[in-house]
């Protein structure tokens, strides 16, 4: 009974929110354009191969609905787009949100580091997501990479593994559900998954400062990455640009795009999960 009337009462709000006219102002934020400076893995753990996340922030700076993203990088080891077999998005605060306090001292610091664990994501094999690719450059080559070159201390600093070249791809993300967040400073980590065994996705930088044709902000911090898997560094970030290559910092080359309602809007919206929300309650 719980669970048809909750189910009911989601389904009414759902209809209200596709069919009622939604005032609001448009959301986008953009890191900029590829620079070519380094190429970082941010993969899904697959056979013989860790789970791999490089992670940038941004800025929200109203309540928002995120309803698309792009990341751009590259496939290397022989991979192309038709490799590609998912792509999973999920968001993270800034540490020590969401993460056990204080850490555990396997890194240099976790300050300004993305939290130990995501508070939303949507993955394209359960149906949250759709995602499209776009071959920008064939052949396009990135100054430094870090692939497996990631450790704890003292053995963070590798200086990287050198220029890599591969297939520079856009991937276009739709979200089946908006992603909600308030005003807010929070982490983007996309991970590709591929089908080829040598292949890999690495995650293009982009300038930082952030410059045109993308949105500088001023709490702009750098890009960290971590491995998860038998004495990997999860659930600790390191920095790409301060501790791992000794370069940079680095940001990465996304987008976020949505729109942000209007306060009457979100009001409505909240009065409704109220309801649904006194509807849990008696029924549990």
């Amino acid at each position: 009974m719980y669970q048809s009337i909750a189910a009911s009462s989601a389904a009414v709000l759902l209809g209200l929110a596709t069919t009622t006219p939604v005032a609001a102002t448009p959301f986008f934020f953009s890191t900029g354009n590829p620079d070519g400076a380094i190429a970082t893995l941010s993969r899904q753990a697959s056979t013989g191969k860790l789970e791999t996340e490089t992670a940038d922030d941004f800025v929200t700076p109203a309540h928002t609905l995120i309803t698309n993203a792009t990341f751009t990088g590259l496939l290397v080891g022989g991979a192309s787009p038709a490799n590609v077999t998912n792509v999973e998005i999920e968001l993270y605060h800034v540490f020590p949100v969401d993460s056990a306090v204080p850490p555990d001292g396997r890194v240099l610091t976790r300050t300004n580091s993305p939290s130990d664990n995501n508070f939303a994501a949507a993955d394209g094999a359960l149906g949250q997501l759709t995602f499209t690719t776009k071959v920008l450059d064939p052949n396009f080559t990135a100054a430094n990479s870090v692939v497996n070159g990631v450790h704890a201390q003292p053995n963070q600093f590798t200086g990287g593994e050198g220029a890599v070249t591969g297939e520079e791809v856009e991937f276009d993300v739709a979200f089946s559900s908006p992603i909600a967040l308030g005003a807010d400073h929070a982490f983007f980590r996309p991970e590709v998954a591929l089908d080829d065994a040598s292949g890999d996705f690495l995650w293009l930088s982009a300038p930082k400062p952030i410059v045109a044709p993308g949105t500088p902000f001023a709490a702009d911090l750098q890009t960290w990455i971590r491995n998860d898997g038998p004495g990997a560094l999860a659930p600790d970030w390191e920095r790409i640009g301060t501790d791992v290559t000794h370069a940079g910092p680095f940001n990465a080359a996304f987008s976020l795009s949505g729109t942000i309602p209007e306060p009457g809007t979100l009001i409505v919206l909240g009065t409704g999960l109220l309801g649904l929300g006194l509807v849990r309650r008696r029924g549990a």
